[in-house]
């Protein structure tokens, strides 16, 4: 809780946060280096698909 001042916003960051980072959060050291990208890449489209972000940042 470093970082946060109110304990109350830091509990309702973190609970929002917890499963958008279990969605992002890959088991690396099972995947081939190919697979991992090409998971990766899928989960960040439908994370654009869900949020409805335009725009790729890593395009730029």
């Amino acid at each position: 809780m470093r970082g946060f001042r109110d304990h109350e916003r830091t509990q309702a960051f973190l609970s929002s946060f917890g499963p958008i980072r279990q969605h992002f959060a890959l088991k690396r050291h099972l995947l081939r280096a190919s697979l991992y990208r090409k998971q990766l890449a899928m989960r960040f489209a439908a994370w654009r698909a869900f949020t409805g972000v335009t725009q790729d940042p890593s395009a730029a």
